[in-house]
């Protein structure tokens, strides 16, 4: 081999070594910002061993409206460490399911929508606008979604969790690489459950998302996420986040798992699964 094909050999190889350290550390990032942003989503001081079922028959004992609501959202949930999010053992139990409906049209900000007048359609409606958002991973496109489907009294975009997701995966140093490296964040609602509601037109709904982000190599991570979901009866009626501050934090746990079931999580179908 002459010397300037070993060197144009060398230059190769060199080039090579530093392209996969360059994709290995940018999935490193990724990971890092998804950990980051969940875990910065579910750092609570609050603990409690309240499940859902608790949680319902407390507010039952107010009057129907705001302060039924309030106590409602600010119940504390079940309190999980930030390693549940990340994996766990599949539970030797059947877990329970809920059955989601389909969305009926596109709504507002390409948001899906359509959704029944019933905490399963409060539950499909903030799943749709989740995914919208987490997959976009954008802070224009968090406030695009945020403008369409909250009301006035609404917590702020800037005060949003989701929004906070993004800031947090984007400052993380994971945003600056998925861009050139056609990163995909994935966002698939695999549970869900009712915490409280207040009449039909006020549900407190909790989904637990599987979060995945792919470069060369897979991240995941499970993410609980609860809103006041509110009936409106603007574009033929529909659900948005309602009035008031946010909910207590969900739970975020592996989905499938004993801890999962113990947090109320209910597996998500589709009827056609019926």
């Amino acid at each position: 081999m002459s010397t300037a094909a070993a060197t144009a050999d060398q230059w190769g190889r060199r080039r090579l070594v530093r392209t996969l350290v360059v994709v290995a550390m940018a999935a490193l990032l990724l990971l890092g910002g998804l950990v980051y942003a969940v875990y910065s989503a579910v750092a609570s001081t609050r603990t409690s061993s309240l499940i859902p079922a608790d949680v319902a028959q407390a507010a039952e004992q107010l009057p129907p409206g705001p302060a039924r609501r309030d106590a409602i959202a600010a119940a504390a949930m079940l309190a999980v460490p930030p390693e549940a999010s990340r994996s766990g053992t599949p539970s030797a139990r059947q877990s329970p399911t809920l059955t989601l409906p389909p969305a009926g049209r596109v709504g507002p900000a390409g948001v899906p929508t359509g959704f029944p007048k019933t905490p399963e359609g409060a539950i499909g409606q903030l799943a749709a606008i989740e995914t919208t958002v987490l997959q976009s991973m954008s802070i224009e496109r968090a406030h695009q979604v945020h403008a369409a489907w909250s009301t006035t009294n609404a917590v702020s975009v800037e005060a949003w969790e989701l929004t906070g997701n993004i800031q947090a995966f984007l400052s993380s140093g994971a945003g600056q690489y998925a861009d050139s490296l056609h990163a995909a964040v994935v966002a698939t609602p695999v549970a869900a459950q009712v915490k409280g509601v207040d009449g039909t037109d006020w549900v407190l709904a909790c989904v637990l998302l599987d979060v995945k982000a792919q470069i060369s190599t897979q991240a995941r991570i499970a993410y609980g996420h609860c809103e006041r979901m509110q009936w409106t009866d603007q574009d033929g009626g529909r659900w948005v986040i309602g009035d008031g501050p946010a909910p207590a934090r969900a739970p975020s746990t592996w989905p499938g798992t004993d801890l999962a079931n113990e947090a109320g999580w209910k597996t998500l179908t589709s009827p056609a699964d019926q």
